[in-house]
């Protein structure tokens, strides 16, 4: 008898691993350890695990098909990581649309909730990326499927409700998750999404400019960038010794020549969004009067002059790919500069892709999520800063969204957050995630203005930096 007893409760544990998110949330041992039960997902291998209070931490590969729509033809390994609290706790979905950290960390929707974390490495971003790269497999719905797959095989593990977020790129992920499997989570927050869906109608990024922060900053940011093209020879030459000293090369971009104004031509976007109003201090006062060096180090501090090198660019390859074949990048103007001193203005993502890899854009593919978005969004929040310029093309919500959101921290850049909302708005977003992770307190339930993260700061594992990529310029 016990050995039958033993032989179906073996039986049950397989089948909860084996089976789709819904059936499985029945009997898994409490009593087995998570790294037995993570490893036993068909397709999932230990990189390492790594201690931390209060958790467990993993870093794993997960096999997965190159093409959803064809699974027979190729797989990869995607690394993702797992931050277990618990299995009666809810789990948070994120990735930030790059490559995922191998360090412990836990995202703003994670602290409130006091829950697990999941992080997934975006596909074709090193090391998951198929050998050979297919890149006509890399689109926002072959990712959503990767993420779906996850969630698929891990919800068995992990049965109380999951949440999906991400910053910027990673907050457009979870918005194309929930766009192509709107099943899947119990809420989504996403942080400084952009949503350009006309790619050829940029005009509310040139208001956003002509507007942001004060006139004072923005004439000290302009005056730095308009010198730095008015003195492009000696700078140049500066740039030229800069590459030759660190190996830099520019295949890619086509000359060093292009890759300087490119990095010149970052740097107010660059400025307002990883700095604040109050960093204007830090802007040489006087540009035209400023040394070679004063303005040098200016742009290289905010831009990065090793950016537009092939060494800086090849590990946003994805990125560029994507911006140019689904996603769209801005094209924005320069009226403080004379045409005289601007010769390429904003390049397009192909000036930053490898020529061996091809590109098509699709301009219906934005268009689909936007309206999807407005129509039938569902437990969706959106944060966005006032002072991020990847604010001026938002998400928007229609009259068919449901318990959906779109708040704007005031003074805050491409690091807004829940926690910079102001009081009210703070709030009721901390309300409604509590809620959609099925864990408000009877007191949140009764009255939102009651709610608060249920995990304490830590301030090695909460990460509240801005989250770094390409000041986006195309």
């Amino acid at each position: 008898m016990r050995k039958a007893l033993r032989w179906l409760l073996a039986f049950t544990v397989l089948i909860g691993t084996l089976t789709t998110a819904g059936a499985a949330t029945a009997a898994q041992p409490e009593a087995a350890d998570i790294k037995d039960r993570l490893l036993s997902v068909p397709g999932m291998s230990l990189v390492q695990e790594k201690p931390y209070p209060g958790y467990r931490y993993f870093v794993l590969n997960y096999t997965q098909p190159v093409d959803h729509r064809h699974p027979s033809k190729g797989t990869f390994e995607q690394r993702i990581t797992v931050l277990h609290k618990d299995v009666s706790r809810p789990t948070v979905f994120y990735t930030g649309g790059y490559n995922v950290s191998t360090n412990p960390s836990r995202r703003e929707p994670t602290q409130i909730v006091d829950g697990n974390q999941v992080s997934m490495e975006y596909r074709f971003f090193t090391p998951s990326r198929p050998d050979p790269a297919d890149w006509s497999k890399l689109d926002i719905w072959q990712a959503a499927s990767d993420q779906h797959r996850i969630f698929t095989a891990l919800k068995a593990l992990y049965p109380e409700n999951w949440i999906s977020t991400g910053g910027s790129k990673g907050g457009m992920t979870a918005t194309y998750y929930e766009r192509f499997y709107p099943r899947d989570m119990d809420g989504v927050v996403a942080y400084v999404a952009p949503n350009d869906v006309v790619n050829n109608e940029d005009s509310a990024y040139d208001r956003f400019f002509a507007n942001v922060g004060t006139k004072e900053c923005r004439d000290r940011l302009n005056a730095v960038q308009r010198e730095a093209l008015v003195r492009r020879e000696p700078l140049e030459k500066k740039y030229e010794a800069y590459a030759a000293e660190n190996g830099y090369t520019f295949t890619t971009v086509g000359s060093l020549d292009r890759a300087y104004e490119a990095v010149v031509l970052d740097y107010v976007w660059g400025f307002w969004q990883y700095s604040l109003l109050s960093d204007c201090d830090s802007i040489p006062a006087d540009a035209k009067n400023a040394t070679d060096d004063e303005i040098w180090t200016s742009i290289d501090t905010i831009s990065g002059f090793s950016f537009y090198a092939d060494q800086g660019l090849s590990p946003y390859t994805p990125y560029y790919y994507q911006a140019g074949t689904q996603l769209g990048a801005p094209t924005i103007h320069f009226p403080h500069i004379e045409k005289k001193y601007v010769r390429y203005g904003y390049q397009p993502p192909r000036n930053f892709v490898p020529r061996d890899i091809s590109m098509k854009f699709q301009p219906w593919a934005m268009r689909d999520v936007d309206t999807w978005v407005k129509h039938n969004a569902r437990h969706m929040l959106f944060v966005y800063g006032q002072n991020d310029p990847w604010g001026a093309e938002p998400f928007r919500l229609g009259k068919g969204a449901k318990d959906s959101y779109v708040f704007t921290a005031p003074g805050l850049n491409h690091g807004a957050n829940v926690a910079g909302l102001v009081a009210d708005e703070k709030a009721l977003a901390t309300a409604r995630i509590l809620d959609w992770a099925g864990v408000a307190p009877a007191a949140v339930q009764e009255n939102a203005a009651a709610a608060r993260p249920l995990a304490k700061f830590d301030a090695k594992l909460d990460v509240r930096d801005v989250e770094r990529e390409p000041a986006l310029r195309p």
